[in-house]
This record gives C-alpha cells, structure tokens and sequence, in this order.
C-alpha cells in the first residue's frame, strides 16, 4: 500500500509553498547566474576578436588601401566583410576600430572610477564643510550639458584619441564622484568603519581597507554602465569628426563614412552599428545582473 502523508499540522497550501521555496531559490539564482553568465561570455568574445585575433590570424592593416580590390563584397577571398570603395578591408576596421572604441571606454572609465571614485570617498567620509566644498566643484562640472561640454574640449584640442579620452573624463569623473559620496554616506556609520575609527586606525587604511571595498560592487556596476555610455558619447564625437581621425577607424567614424553610401552600400553603416550596438548592450546586461546578484546577497 502507498504510504500515507503524515499529518504535520501544517495547511496543505503552506506545506506546498514550503516544499517549493527551495525550487524556487534555485530557479533565481539560475536566472540571475544567467544574466550575468551570458553578457560577460558575449563581452569576451568581443574583446578577444579585438584585442587577440589579429595576433592570432593576422588580418590587413585597416588603414591599408588597394584600389584594386575596392567594393568587394561580403565573404569575397581574402576580405570576410569586403571592403569599401577605396579597398579598405571592412573586417579588419570593424577588429581595430572596435578595440579603439573599447580603449577609450577603458580608460575614460578608469579614470573616472580612480580619480572620481575617490574624491566622493574622501568628501563623504570627510563630511561637514570639506564636504560641501569638495562636492560644489562637482555640481560645477555637472552643470554644463557632458555632450556640450564635450564637443568643446574635443574641438578645441583636435581629434585624437587621447583628447576624446581627456573630454569625456570630464564627463565621468563628477559622475562617479557623486555615486561614490552616496555610497559612502551609507558605508561610513556602519559598526566596523566606527569601530576602526575608534581604535585609531588611520584614515587611508579605514578608506582603502573598510570604505573602497564595500563601495567598489556598486562602483564597478557603474563603470560598466559607463563604458556603454562612453562608447556611444565616442561615437558620436566621431560622427562629427571630433573624435578619431581619418584613417584610424573607430566605430563611430566607420559610421559617419558609410553615411555617404547609404542607399547603395548599407552594410558599411549597419556593420559597424551592430557592433557598437551588442557591445553596449552586453555592458548594459552585465551591469544589471551584477547589480541585482549584490543586491540580493
């Protein structure tokens, strides 16, 4: 005979509910491992075509023309993507201008969550007077439009990569600052930075021991986000050819180029535009998932 459910005293819904709650915990850590597992294989993919396949199986220097083989087309011998109208290889620049545009998100980032990262920590641990200072040079930076802003230093110095760097740090530096004080306002009264404080340890080693790495999930979620931004911002100093110069390719100027065939060639405008458009949504997911995954720990 089947054997009988003991009588545990416990309502059958709530017994059910019970018996499903481990199911249940499992299912969202499989989902929230997802979110995460699948955006960040999809980001190494992309920086390893970008950064270690030309090492790997050499391809044409992307800023090398043959006029002979120009307007080749897709999957053409030699030439993955084809080339354009001046026989650049369309696979080789999508390879190299993306590792520019990642470069540049990178650094522009780094910096931001170096020198921004810190400057809110200080300010927020400081609290009072040096507070408020610190933090109105902030709300300067802040008040002007980042893009405006932008487009001016980028102008003004010329196209470069290393003056696209330098104007859109000035965009993320304040934004990290402000991120990095609101996390550590929260942070700095908690038990043990008190604790620390009491015994005497000196400020630097509370702010790198105990502040940074209770702040740094929160910061790193936030570069990832940035560096979507970043990427974009790129590309569109390079639409209006304030970004990287010509020939250098960079996704952004791969697109203000392909513009000027886009009725007869629209592959060199939606390459390069999907590229540019699954990188930033994989930094995007990413973000998310590491955020939620920290936030339910």
């Amino acid at each position: 005979m089947a054997a009988q459910p003991t009588n545990t005293g416990i309502p059958g819904a709530l017994q059910l509910a019970l018996t499903e709650l481990p199911t249940r915990r499992a299912q969202g850590r499989l989902r929230r491992t997802l979110k995460i597992t699948l955006p960040a294989a999809l980001l190494v993919l992309i920086f390893f075509l970008c950064f270690l396949w030309p090492l790997i199986y050499p391809v044409p220097s992307p800023t090398f023309t043959n006029i002979l083989d120009s307007n080749l087309a897709i999957f053409a011998k030699g030439h993955f993507l084809g080339t354009d109208s001046v026989g650049y290889d369309e696979w080789s620049r999508i390879l190299y201008g993306g590792r520019t545009s990642l470069e540049i998100a990178l650094a522009v980032n780094a910096i931001g969550l170096v020198v921004g990262g810190l400057f809110g920590a200080l300010a927020g641990y400081a609290g009072g007077i040096r507070d408020a200072v610190m933090m109105r040079f902030v709300d300067v930076l802040i008040a002007f439009p980042a893009i405006v802003l932008a487009l001016a230093i980028a102008e003004r110095l010329g196209p470069s990569e290393f003056h696209v760097i330098l104007a859109l740090s000035v965009f993320s530096i304040p934004a990290f600052a402000r991120l990095s004080r609101a996390a550590t306002l929260r942070v700095r009264e908690q038990p043990f930075i008190v604790a620390a404080r009491l015994s005497g340890t000196r400020t630097h080693r509370i702010l790198l021991r105990h502040l940074v790495p209770n702040i740094l999930p929160q910061l790193t979620t936030f570069t990832l986000l940035g560096m979507g931004i970043t990427i974009v911002l790129e590309g569109a100093l390079s639409f209006l050819n304030l970004g990287i110069p010509a020939p250098a390719p960079s996704w952004g100027n791969m697109i203000a180029q392909g513009q000027t065939v886009l009725t007869a060639e629209p592959r060199f405008v939606l390459i390069p535009s999907v590229a540019l458009f699954i990188t930033v949504l994989s930094l995007n997911l990413l973000g998310d998932g590491l955020r939620e995954h920290w936030s339910s720990r």
